[in-house]
């Protein structure tokens, strides 16, 4: 059974440094007479994108921060989301959003000075224009034949958000990972529009290690027979084995070996060191966390969404593009 509004908002929606209740909003940045064209040639005339705020924008309308999303992450960066049951993402009344801790009243990002955005990548499962939305052309679920899209995509498309918001320039871009990716694309292709760049755990390029990873996942998604070409959501529950086979291998490289020797060494999930269990089942603590990961991953995130933003990350490289100078 899933939170009540009301436990949530004993717990935290009205603890004085949540920014509490918050409604996710869509709206349409690209459309017939305004498309958007994508940074691989082709266009698209219907774009919406999901985004929360939080504060107050001032009268002078220079206090706006723009938060940006790692791989996995959404819109929903602080707060409880007031629709989450009614649109099905039931996630999300178990906790708040994901950097709540960072942002709120009082907080490092405070809410009580900065009026803050955070909006979902295009390609993504969380209200933005994705595979999982409908083709005008086809009245059917884009799936692989979605575009490709990229940083720059991503980037072009927050621009017209805060056009939207009415907002000339931002104080600040903030984001971690391929959040961090976009923050720095923020500095590079709209140097005026924005005043600072706070760019965490991020580099202006994907390692070739990092893109081999990336290959990898994506490999295991595309061959579960529940892909389907990409075409699965009308046709079962879709590539739940390979997408949480994509997560564990993926959270192998969010730690480093000494990092994951620190946090589960050998141990088994017994907390004892025990002879051998001498079969397959999950015995090491790191294996219970790594099925886990996987398996809660799949209840909230679209597979092939999986596939176009680790591409994008794969695209990115600042220097190509901008010079490394």
């Amino acid at each position: 059974m899933s939170q009540t509004p009301r436990s949530r908002s004993v717990h935290g929606a009205d603890h004085p440094n949540s920014v509490g209740w918050v409604h996710p909003q869509r709206v349409r940045v690209a459309d017939a007479q305004h498309p958007l064209r994508l940074h691989c040639g082709q266009v698209l005339d219907a774009v919406d994108l999901e985004y929360e705020n939080y504060g107050q924008l001032n009268a002078a309308g220079d206090n706006a921060i723009l938060i940006t999303h790692a791989l996995s992450g959404d819109a929903h960066a602080a707060g409880w989301d007031a629709k989450a049951e009614a649109q099905g993402r039931n996630w999300r009344c178990r906790k708040p959003g994901w950097w709540d801790a960072v942002i709120g009243p009082g907080k490092a990002i405070d809410t009580d000075r900065w009026f803050v955005i955070c909006s979902n990548v295009i390609g993504g499962c969380y209200g933005s224009t994705g595979p999982a939305s409908i083709n005008p052309q086809s009245g059917k679920a884009w799936g692989m034949d979605f575009p490709m899209v990229t940083v720059e995509d991503w980037v072009a498309s927050q621009a017209r958000l805060i056009d939207h918001l009415g907002i000339d320039r931002l104080a600040a871009v903030i984001g971690g990972s391929l959040g961090g990716q976009q923050a720095l694309e923020w500095a590079l292709a709209y140097p005026q529009r924005v005043g600072k760049v706070i760019c965490l755990a991020a580099s202006p390029r994907l390692s070739t290690q990092g893109v081999a990873f990336n290959a990898v996942g994506r490999h295991m998604i595309m061959s579960d027979p529940g892909f389907a070409g990409g075409h699965y959501y009308d046709h079962g529950p879709g590539p739940q084995d390979g997408l949480a086979s994509a997560r564990m291998l993926a959270h192998i490289t969010y730690l480093s070996d000494q990092g994951l020797e620190n946090k589960f060494g050998r141990r088994r999930r017994s907390g004892s060191q025990e002879r051998p269990n001498f079969g397959f089942d999950i015995e090491f603590e790191v294996e219970s966390y790594l099925e886990y990961q996987g398996r809660s991953f799949v209840e909230r995130f679209d597979a092939n969404s999986y596939c176009y933003i680790t591409r994008a990350m794969d695209y990115y490289d600042a220097a190509a593009r901008w010079g490394d100078g």
